[in-house]
């Protein structure tokens, strides 16, 4: 099983690990596209007005621009302990035995603007680019990846459970992944779509199929451990679930 997560804007900072080596990350022939993106992200640290503008920040942000500086020398982390926000508090992912961290390891991977998907040991380091993001000189970030990241998708021989948001997703089409959505419902039975619901939620199915001893191989898995895990979870269509969270 592969369950593929969504980055965060928001990084730990910091590190125990050796600065970053793209030729010890996971899938490497991802790693010519990688390699293009961080000498581009960081020859554009160079230029903090034009950073701000590319990367869509403010001028009280200027630290994640030094970060971009620093992405060769600067020290690496695990990206499933590298990336905060509300979807990684709900995986909580250090409170994991050691059993479980082994299991979240081998089947969560993190869609990144930058790196393009990095499984749950690869060792990089804090920066800023979101799949939105259009570097000069290289267009949209989907028409960068998209090439060379649904190829590597479309080779997964296990079940693909898509939890990344739509910018990220964006990057690379998985048509038989199992895609899932989060939906808010009022005392009336009335349901909508709610971003902090959405990214909680996910970090939590997240987590539990990342526990279960037994990997989910279809759907119906998927829907079960989640039901266990205490979400309420339907199944819509052939290849869709919707988590159902009671306003």
């Amino acid at each position: 099983m592969l369950v593929l997560l969504p980055p965060s804007e928001t990084k730990a900072v910091g590190g125990a690990g050796a600065p970053l080596d793209l030729d010890a990350l996971s899938h490497p022939e991802l790693t010519p596209t990688r390699r293009k993106l961080i000498e581009a992200l960081s020859t554009l640290a160079d230029d903090v007005p034009a950073s701000l503008t590319a990367l869509g920040l403010s001028e009280r942000q200027v630290e994640e621009v030094e970060r971009n500086a620093e992405l060769w020398d600067s020290p690496t982390a695990p990206a499933l302990e590298r990336y905060t926000g509300v979807l990684y508090d709900a995986l909580d992912i250090r409170s994991l035995s050691a059993a479980e961290r082994v299991r979240a390891d081998a089947r969560l991977a993190v869609a990144s603007a930058l790196f393009g998907l990095v499984r749950g040991t690869d060792a990089i380091p804090a920066y800023r680019l979101s799949g939105g993001s259009a570097l000069p000189g290289f267009g949209t970030l989907r028409s960068v990846w998209r090439p060379v990241l649904e190829p590597v998708l479309a080779d997964a021989d296990s079940l693909v459970v898509d939890l990344r948001s739509g910018v990220y997703a964006a990057l690379a089409k998985v048509p038989n992944a199992v895609a899932v959505r989060v939906l808010s419902e009022d005392a009336a039975g009335k349901r909508k779509v709610v971003s902090h619901h959405n990214k909680s939620h996910k970090g939590k199915l997240a987590r539990a199929l990342a526990r279960t001893p037994q990997e989910a191989g279809s759907l119906e898995d998927v829907l079960d451990v989640a039901n266990d895990a205490g979400l309420q979870v339907e199944r819509e269509g052939a290849r869709g679930l919707c988590v159902v969270v009671r306003a």
